[in-house]
Formats: C-alpha cells, sequence, structure tokens
C-alpha cells in the first residue's frame, strides 16, 4: 500500500500529523480539524502547490498521527513537537515576534495568559503559536484542567473564573501556595508536550489521595487524568476502527457508526435517581457530549420510566435544536429497557436510529429487529468496545448518583438552620462546594456570602459543629 492510500484511513479527527523522510526524521509537523483531510490535501493537487510543498512531498516517506480531542488541544502538541524537533519545513515559526505566546509569569501564584511580547523578567514562554482564535479557545479549555489565576492584581473577593472553574481564587486564600504550585508544575507538563509524564505524576497523586482516604480528592483528579487521556496514537486509533467495522458487521448496520450515545440510570431504591449519556466518537470519548438528568418524573422504583423520561429529554431537544442525531444509541438493560427506549424514539418521529441494549447477565445484546439475543465470544472486539462505553456510562452515573446524595445530605443538615432557607443554601453550597469545607470556614468567610449576615453566621457555626 502506497503512502497516499494510507493517508486515506486516517480518522476524520482533530489532531496533530508528523511527516517523515526516508531516515525517520520529522521534516514537517502540522495540526488539523481532520486528520484525513488534511493529510490528503497535499496529495490531491500536487501540480498547484508551491515549490516548497512539492519538495517537502519528494522527500516524504512516512505520515504518523496523534488524534486529539480537539483542533484547540491540536495547537498545544503542535507548537511543543516543533519546538523539540525543529522540522527543516517548519519555517513560519522562525519569526517569532509575529506569532502570540503563553505567558506563565514569575510569581508567588503565577498567572497565565497570552501575550506577544516576550521579554526578559524570568516568566515562562510556551510557544509560538500560529493561530491566536485558536489558542483562546485552546488555553480557556486548558484552564478547565490547570486553573491558574489571570488577573494582573489581586481582586478582593472571588471573580466569575472562580465559579466557573477556572481559578482557585488564591485572592482569597482558597488554595494555598503549596497546592497552587503542584498545578503549575503540571500546566508546565501539559504546555512543554510531556503528556506521559504528567499522566504518571497525577496517577501517583491519585493514589496518595486515595490511601489517605481522601476520595472527593482522589475523584477530581480521576477525572483529570481522564480528561488528559483523550489523545490517542494511531495504532490505537486503528484498533479502535478494527471494533467499530466488527460492530457494523455484527449490527448488520448500513455504515460504520462514526457517533453512539449510551445511556444509563443510577437509584438507590429510588432515591437521588438520575440518568447518565455518553458519547463516543469514531471509539474515543466525546467529554464534551456527556449530559447529566436528574430524574424529575419519575416517583419510587420504575426503571422502566426512568429511561424512557431520559431518552425522550436527550432526543426532544436534539429534534428541538437540530443537534446531530448518533449514528447509533446503546442502552445499558436486557429487551425491556430496550423496548421503553424504543417507544419513545418512535414517539419523536425517530424510529429509524439504530439501538441496542446490553443485559449485564450474561453480556448478551439485544437489537430491535431481532427476536434472539446477539451472542458474542468474550474475544469479540464488538463485545468490547460495546462493554468498553457501556461500562463508561455507568461510571457517569454511579459518580453523579453519589454526588446527589452528597447534596441531598448536606441539604438535610442545612435546612435544620433558622433563617437559612432555600436560595441561600444553595448560594452556601455553590460557594464552599461541600459541608466538609464550610465546616472548616470562619465566620468572617461565611459573611461574605450574599445574604449571609453575623448573626446567621454565628448560627451555622453552631449547628455544624461535632458534625
Amino acid at each position: 500500500m502506497d503512502l497516499q492510500e494510507k493517508v486515506k484511513s486516517f480518522p476524520e479527527a482533530p489532531g496533530v500529523y508528523l511527516m517523515k523522510g526516508k531516515g525517520g526524521e520529522i521534516l514537517y509537523v502540522g495540526k488539523a480539524a481532520s486528520l484525513r483531510k488534511r493529510v490528503l490535501s497535499y496529495f490531491q493537487v500536487s501540480r498547484s502547490h508551491p515549490s516548497k510543498i512539492a519538495l517537502l512531498l519528494e522527500q516524504v516517506r512516512e505520515v504518523d498521527t496523534l488524534v486529539t480531542r480537539s483542533e484547540a488541544e491540536a495547537l498545544f502538541y503542535e507548537a511543543s513537537l516543533i519546538k523539540t524537533h525543529r522540522p527543516k519545513y517548519n519555517v513560519a515559526l522562525r519569526d517569532d515576534k509575529t506569532y502570540p505566546w503563553v505567558k506563565l509569569t514569575h510569581e508567588e501564584f503565577p498567572r497565565i495568559f497570552i501575550t506577544r511580547r516576550k521579554a526578559e523578567d524570568g516568566s515562562l514562554y510556551f510557544g509560538p503559536y500560529t493561530d491566536a482564535k485558536l489558542l483562546r479557545s485552546a488555553l480557556a479549555s486548558m484552564r478547565r484542567n490547570f486553573p491558574l489565576r489571570n488577573c494582573r492584581k489581586f481582586p478582593k473577593k472571588p471573580c466569575l473564573d472562580y465559579y466557573i472553574g477556572q481559578c482557585l481564587a488564591p485572592c482569597v486564600g482558597y488554595i494555598d501556595r503549596v497546592a497552587y504550585g503542584n498545578i503549575v508544575e503540571e500546566a508546565k507538563l501539559f504546555l512543554e508536550g510531556k503528556r506521559q509524564e504528567l499522566l504518571r505524576s497525577l496517577s501517583q497523586k491519585m493514589q496518595e489521595f486515595s490511601h489517605e482516604k481522601r476520595f472527593e480528592e482522589a475523584a477530581k483528579v480521576r477525572d483529570e487524568i481522564e480528561a488528559l487521556s483523550g489523545v490517542a496514537s494511531r495504532d490505537q486509533r486503528s484498533g479502535w476502527l478494527e471494533q467499530l467495522s466488527e460492530l457494523r458487521e455484527v449490527l448488520r448496520l448500513e455504515a460504520i457508526p462514526h457517533r453512539i450515545e449510551a445511556f444509563d440510570i443510577s437509584n438507590i431504591f429510588g432515591t437521588s435517581a438520575c440518568g447518565s449519556m455518553v458519547s463516543f466518537v469514531d471509539g474515543i470519548p466525546y467529554k464534551d457530549g456527556y449530559r447529566r438528568f436528574r430524574i424529575k418524573e419519575v416517583r419510587g422504583i420504575d426503571d422502566y420510566q426512568m429511561m424512557r423520561e431520559v431518552v425522550r429529554r436527550r432526543y426532544r431537544r436534539v429534534k428541538r435544536e437540530h443537534l446531530e442525531a448518533p449514528d447509533l444509541l446503546l442502552i445499558d438493560g436486557g429487551r425491556g429497557h430496550l423496548s421503553a427506549a424504543s417507544g419513545v424514539l418512535r414517539e419523536l418521529g425517530l424510529g429509524k436510529l439504530a439501538m441496542v441494549g446490553i443485559a449485564k447477565r450474561h453480556e448478551w445484546i439485544y437489537q430491535m429487529g431481532r427476536s434472539d439475543p446477539i451472542i458474542l465470544p468474550k474475544t469479540s472486539k464488538a463485545l468490547h468496545l460495546i462493554q468498553r462505553i457501556r461500562d463508561e456510562a455507568h461510571r457517569f452515573a454511579i459518580g453523579y448518583h453519589h454526588l446527589l446524595r452528597e447534596r441531598s445530605q448536606e441539604e438535610s443538615i442545612l435546612t435544620e438552620i433558622p433563617g437559612l432557607g432555600p436560595r441561600k443554601r444553595q448560594e452556601l453550597l455553590c460557594h464552599f462546594k461541600s459541608l466538609e469545607e464550610l465546616k472548616k470556614t470562619s465566620r468572617q468567610k461565611l459573611m461574605e456570602v450574599r445574604g449571609i449576615t453575623e448573626k446567621l453566621a454565628e448560627r451555622i457555626e453552631e449547628t455544624l459543629q461535632g458534625r
């Protein structure tokens, strides 16, 4: 198979591509919103290419890819690879003054922001980057995992960035210098493209938290690891395409399912019931497509009705807002759950969507229109893919269920406090995140929350003491 034929098998996903010469040396590094379309474009109109690109193509013997969750994330990897390997044909980045940088300041609590001026001020500079608009999007996304400040001066109270999860408010002492410094070191590794080193560091931290029974903190690190693990090698990607291809054959689908959405329900004796939906695109978790549903319409224990509610809410919105429908729906459950969800889709006029269910007991697969279950061998790649997606939906649902139970318990304690109504309770839990954090908070800090007077702060302290 020649190189152009290999490129046709590349995924239609964002990522970074590395063009290599006959000795394996990296000649050019680029990013793409779709790896297949971008790399194929080099070969399809070669005659009209400038002489520099024509010369590059004459020397290219191999193209490797690195799939990312978004084009914005690919931007960081492109810059770090160019800085590391200095490819011969990446001449566009030699005039560093033309392009923006990411600056990490040299301060007690370092700031992170975009700049076009590189100065000898002790700060760290990453880049340069070729796309300023995309860089802004990438940095905003990055700060969800590494919430570092970008304000010039400390405000007197937490700003909007704190409430949307993009800063940990060192300005008011919500995080100390040591913990903040750890996040700075993780951000450095990410910007330098040292992803494996970063993941090892985070895994070690998660194990330490778990050993110390700091489970809430361990869960946060686990979520960060999962978010950063969205990058896959070409070999991994190829393996997932094989799974998808086999799944198509097993389910007799017209085409390989590009997007799969999976649903699960979580409840214990009907309390804090919730549903989850996870989204996989070309075999990769698409975290921006995940959704959580708090059950609103069903009382008591009725998994089928809960599944109907969640599926109805999801696809009613898909129709109303003209969103992209999946190629395949996966339901965690057997024939009954599948039938419940299928009835909702018919009501919505979406009865033609392909849908399957997987029953936990025997791992049998049920498909609408088939009277008998599909029984796959344990070695089946299609079964492994379905199990992986089902398990992710279950994990996501359980996580939300635990969160709802904790919130319910916390709110029940706070209802004992005279003068603390529903709105003020929500303000407190939003501001301090958990009851444990609230217990450790001083009276003065409590009074910073809107509506909390000194007398009410005193009642809160007295109620929470000894709990």
